[in-house]
């Protein structure tokens, strides 16, 4: 079942899930799991990659996927790696809208929160950007925000914040790639390939080997990429970056943008989709849970 589907209402989801709060993270999980996948979660003996991400959000604790998790202070992890390179020009950091002078950003730029997904503003022409609704929504996003609501640990304690960024233009091709590594204790295994970001009959993925060849599998939920998309410049430059940046974690997925041949760093991602997602073949859940290896210790 797709919830998000079911109840489209961003803002409707999050109010009932609040409701929720006072539910055991536990007990949650094993529902949402069970809502979602249509499957009974197995915690004592995960074999499932989408099962191991549920144990990795209850009993996987380490402040540095907080730091990570966070769009502000990842950017100095990826710093501290020798990174800053690829991190994408920062204009602003604020703790209310109210504190983003418009009159000092450029005509194109991006605006985020620190600790959500899908609270993006992207400002293509700013003579044409409603202000006053721009800051009402950001404000609204900050407000919202409530951290067990994914019952993902590494949010939980992130400041709300805002970002401004530099505006990424398309590349030759018209579109801005999205290229997503999975990572198991420091070796990509797989990634996936968003496209076509800008249409209006929405993304599509394709899911590669760190070869850059296409595999036989799909999220089946999201239109599958049936071309083979271009191997970019500086591939190989991207799987020696995620290898880097993934060292520090049993499993991270480490995204970038590649603009023709200019890596820029997106962010890391610890529970991608949540943990809900399904793929097609089904198979493909059980080839990248081989792939995660589970700590034997819970650190703190």
């Amino acid at each position: 079942m797709n919830y998000k589907k079911l109840i489209p209402n961003q803002k409707l989801r999050l109010k009932i899930l609040k409701l929720a709060d006072f539910i055991p993270d536990k007990t949650m999980i094993k529902l949402q799991y069970k809502i979602t996948t249509g499957r009974k979660l197995n915690l004592q003996n995960p074999v499932r990659f989408t099962e191991k991400l549920q144990w990795y959000k209850l009993f996987y604790r380490d402040s540095l996927m907080t730091k990570c998790s966070d769009k502000f202070s990842v950017r100095d992890y990826v710093a501290s790696k020798g990174y800053d390179n690829i991190l994408v020009p920062l204009y602003g950091v604020y703790e209310r809208a109210e504190d983003i002078n418009f009159d000092e950003l450029p005509n194109r730029f991006v605006l985020k929160t620190t600790n959500g997904s899908h609270t993006n503003v992207l400002c293509e022409d700013k003579t044409k950007l409603d202000i006053e609704l721009t800051r009402n929504t950001l404000n609204q996003w900050l407000n919202d925000w409530a951290g067990k609501v994914g019952r993902e640990w590494a949010y939980h304690d992130i400041k709300p914040r805002i970002i401004c960024e530099e505006y990424l233009e398309k590349d030759s091709n018209n579109d801005l790639i999205d290229y997503k590594f999975f990572c198991f204790n420091g070796e990509p295994f797989s990634l996936y390939v968003i496209v076509e970001r800008f249409l209006e009959d929405g993304i599509k993925l394709g899911i590669y080997d760190t070869e850059f060849n296409k595999l036989p599998y799909n999220r089946s939920e999201i239109r599958d990429l049936k071309h083979n998309a271009i191997k970019p410049k500086n591939f190989d430059k991207m799987v020696e970056i995620a290898r880097d940046l993934s060292k520090d974690f049993p499993h991270v997925r480490v995204d970038f943008y590649n603009i023709d041949g200019v890596i820029y760093f997106g962010e890391l991602t610890f529970y991608t989709a949540g943990g809900y997602q399904s793929y097609t073949p089904d198979e493909f859940d059980f080839i990248l849970g081989e792939k995660f290896i589970l700590p034997h210790k819970i650190k703190n």
